[in-house]
């Protein structure tokens, strides 16, 4: 039976088709029978014959019926339609409203101090707006009917280009800017480019976890190299057999160690002596709090060593997805053999609004804003702990970041002070990530991100934090 409605805006012939499909799915109508003519069936439901013709053309082009000759239409046999019918158990079990499936970071904690990130009201939105409109207002039918530039906006490259000089000493032209819609394309691109030499990387222990994982999913061995009070312990990437490293010399993740010049030449030595690669992941750099910047890797190699990226993530949003490569020269034919027929995905809309707010100033009043707002936070911080929590307490990561890590010194265990502060209403995230080889973690750190909490909260929560763990020793 078909039932037609006319109130339900579906067009008729949809409705005639849907329901003919489904008894044919359902072997309501079984393979083999012979459908009403277009005749009959549009005097049964007394509409047109272009309606039905309409319905049984779909029916036909989707294979559900055929024409025969002489026979008219027949509906066909859908011998494996059985394995395409969907459980519906589990549909049930998925959908159920009962289950409160969601993930950690959406629960409402009064403290999170694992966001990384700046704060929401960081972002200059005003302007952003601003600069968008007028972007919009000027653009024509022709922008938006061509592709992307391969590598990037050239303009955003070369504010780009003199912004890193400027602040990093990175010496480069546009044409080694790789722009890249956020770090994880950036490092999947560069397993890509790099797998013709290479099938192993050095990795700094602890280090960064999304970096390594992308590496291993790629073929990759990672080789833990351990850490000093500096950085990388060269002395043991020595001994390894890696002719690629991975690090995060301005701002060690996690532990905040800056790499001194001393080393940074012991790594160019090294990449020298070895025919090697150094990824210079120059993390943080922008947030150092008493002292000025050491200038990049990069802008001390004269060899093509050294493969520098960043990201607009942490200074300005994570929502925008814009990061970028530094590509030595020698590396520039080989991409573009590989990757001639890519076209990067950051849309050229968000490209020229940032260029322009480079462009225009915008860019360099925003880094003073959030240097001073950060800082401001980061002590607030160490000041807070080292009032509150004494001795029991030592902090990595001081003077720099957006992210201190807390060891321990009572006996508490990771999952212990994750546990107890969730019960006090904290989020806060675990270190024991960032070791590849846990044995030779100690098994007593927390991460505490600052930079997206009001000053208030911090002081509060550090507070906060101070009781849940008194409630287990007595005394924090």
């Amino acid at each position: 039976m078909i039932i037609i409605d006319n109130e339900l805006g579906t067009p008729i012939y949809m409705q005639i088709y849907e329901q003919i499909k489904n008894q044919i799915i359902s072997k309501e109508i079984p393979g083999g029978s012979k459908l009403p003519s277009i005749r009959t069936l549009s005097t049964t439901l007394n509409v047109s014959r272009n309606t039905i013709g309409t319905a049984y053309q779909q029916l036909t082009s989707e294979g559900y019926i055929e024409s025969k000759p002489g026979s008219g239409f027949i509906a066909l046999e859908l011998e494996y339609m059985d394995f395409f019918k969907p459980d519906k158990k589990n549909i049930k079990q998925f959908n159920d409203p009962k289950k409160d499936i969601k993930e950690e970071a959406d629960l409402k904690y009064k403290y999170n101090f694992r966001d990384r990130s700046l704060s929401a009201h960081d972002f200059p939105l005003h302007i952003w707006r601003k600069l968008s409109n007028q972007f919009l207002s000027s653009a024509s039918n022709e922008d938006f009917a061509k592709y992307n530039a391969k590598t990037g906006e050239v303009n955003l490259k070369i504010e780009l280009m003199n912004y890193l000089y400027k602040s990093r000493g990175v010496s480069c032209n546009p044409e080694q800017i790789i722009i890249s819609p956020g770090m994880e394309y950036s490092l999947s691109i560069l397993c890509q480019l790099l797998r013709e030499d290479h099938d192993q990387i050095a990795f700094e222990e602890p280090g960064y976890m999304v970096a390594r994982d992308i590496f291993t999913n790629n073929g990759f061995k990672v080789l833990p190299i351990s850490l000093l009070n500096d950085g990388i312990n060269i002395e043991d990437l020595n001994s390894s057999s890696a002719k690629m490293v991975y690090v995060t010399p301005s701002h060690q993740f996690p532990m905040g160690y800056v790499m001194p010049i001393k080393k940074r030449l012991k790594l160019l030595e090294w990449a020298i002596k070895n025919n090697g690669i150094i990824l210079e992941d120059d993390y943080d750099s922008e947030f150092r709090y008493n002292s000025r910047p050491i200038p990049s890797l990069q802008s001390i190699d004269s060899n093509g060593c050294v493969i520098y990226l960043g990201t607009f993530s942490k200074t300005l949003s994570p929502g925008l997805r814009i990061s970028y490569i530094v590509l030595p020269q020698a590396l520039l034919e080989r991409y573009e053999r590989l990757f001639h027929w890519y076209r990067i995905s950051v849309p050229f809309i968000q490209q020229n609004i940032l260029r322009n707010f480079m462009h225009l100033g915008y860019w360099d009043r925003h880094l003073r804003k959030i240097h001073q707002s950060s800082m401001k936070k980061y002590y607030l911080l160490i000041n807070t702990i080292n009032e509150l929590m004494e001795d029991k307490v030592i902090i990595h990561g001081e003077n720099g970041g957006l992210h201190i890590l807390l060891e321990f010194t009572n006996g508490l265990k990771e999952k212990e002070l994750i546990e107890r502060a969730k019960k006090s209403s904290i989020l806060v995230s675990a270190a024991s990530t960032f070791w590849m080889n846990k044995n030779n973690y100690s098994d007593n750190m927390i991460m505490l991100g600052f930079g997206g909490m009001p000053e208030h909260e911090i002081v509060e929560g550090i507070k906060a934090l101070k009781s849940s763990l008194v409630l287990i020793t007595g005394g924090c």
